[in-house]
């Protein structure tokens, strides 16, 4: 028999090597002399692009000597930005600064998720930096202790079709998807359950799922939170979402109207609440009139994702996008207050207007500055 070429022989140590040549670099670590292999974790960096209107994700991995040791050992890093809208290329390098860390619940072991912001060579955040905005405004405002719960609506897409969909036409009218179960109206709850297992390996603050109104449109929650710490989590729960549905061949999208006509938006309904609202009714209502006064209703509206003006109509549960309004128990509402809240008389407000689409780090900015500068002005801290 007619000696292995050389591509045989790469061959058989890439596709079928023995175990023992296929073990771990941390594996084979541990039966090698002290210093001989080097123990090493793999760290997978995620940034938010500059993508206009909507900054997307993007992730690369870093192999890192030693065991994980925390978010401050964490070195920065660096990308090529003139390959996600963030620089030009004759000046395009990037710098990664670790924000989030947490176990990457994908590859398991000592692996690592790293969040990071986008700073300047000069380490001042790049423009498409929102995080540092936030960072600011809460902690101007951290005596009031802001807590944020946000409602992450997506839908799945298929083939270039919602999941549910039947190619060229429509499925039964909407009504009993919501919370649904059963084969004929849920669709896509084998990655919904893949996604919140990853979640909770993560360690992320996940508080819930249901299916949403439309078919292929699901939720998830992350909260109650800070404000850094619930944009952060969102970031890597959006993350995983997209990457744990590459494994079931299936597309999540965060866009605000999917399908046009009579088929719900996709939102991120967004609740708020401080120490006096947790404690007394007159906050919460100087909390829900401080979000329609002046230029606010436009200003927040504006700042609240792209493609918002085809979700906010006045139908499917949702206010006009140019009017604004709150009440007690209403989803037509731009801001709803729970019954509870009123019953209880404290508790918190639900901001209906987001998209789904919203980037957390503004919509967070923008209610605690509105919400805590009248709160402070009225006197209720």
């Amino acid at each position: 028999m007619a000696g292995k070429s050389p591509v045989d022989k790469l061959r058989g140590i890439t596709r079928g090597a023995p175990a023992q040549q296929r073990r771990s670099t941390r594996e084979r670590a541990q039966t090698h002399p002290e210093g001989c292999v080097p123990v090493t974790f793999k760290a997978e960096y995620i940034w938010i692009d500059g993508t206009a209107p909507t900054a997307k994700l993007r992730s690369k991995t870093k192999i890192i000597t030693g065991a994980p040791g925390g978010l401050d050992t964490l070195p920065v890093w660096g990308f090529d930005g003139s390959s996600t809208n963030q620089a030009e290329g004759h000046s395009s390098d990037c710098v990664l600064k670790p924000v989030f860390t947490c176990p990457d619940p994908i590859r398991g072991g000592d692996d690592v998720l790293v969040l990071c912001e986008v700073l300047d060579t000069d380490m001042a955040p790049h423009p498409s930096n929102t995080r540092a905005a936030l960072a600011e405004v809460a902690e101007r405002y951290a005596a009031q202790e802001p807590v944020f719960g946000i409602e992450q609506e997506y839908t799945f897409f298929q083939d270039g079709h919602p999941l549910g969909f039947p190619k060229g036409g429509f499925p039964a009218p909407q009504g009993g998807y919501y919370c649904g179960v059963g084969a004929d109206e849920i669709f896509g709850r084998d990655v919904v359950e893949a996604h919140l297992d990853n979640c909770l390996k993560a360690g992320l603050g996940i508080s819930g799922i249901n299916a949403e109104v439309m078919p292929g449109q699901w939720e998830f929650q992350v909260g109650p939170l800070a404000p850094l710490e619930v944009s952060d989590q969102l970031w890597v729960a959006r993350w995983l979402l997209y990457r744990t549905a590459e494994d079931f061949d299936v597309a999540a999208t965060l866009d605000p109207k999917p399908v046009k006509g009579d088929w719900n938006g996709a939102g991120a309904h967004t609740n708020f609440s401080t120490k006096a609202m947790r404690e007394g009714y007159d906050a919460i209502i100087t909390a829900a009139e401080s979000l329609g006064e002046g230029s606010k209703p436009l200003d927040h509206v504006k700042n609240y994702g792209a493609g918002i003006d085809d979700r906010l109509t006045g139908l499917h549960e949702t206010a006009p996008w140019n009017e604004y309004s709150y009440g007690v128990s209403n989803r037509g509402a731009s801001v709803r207050i729970p019954w509870q809240v009123e019953k209880d008389g404290k508790g918190y407000i639900e901001d209906r207007r987001p998209n789904a689409n919203v980037d957390p780090y503004v919509v967070t900015r923008l209610l605690v500055d509105t919400c805590c500068a009248a709160l402070e002005k009225a006197g209720q801290v």
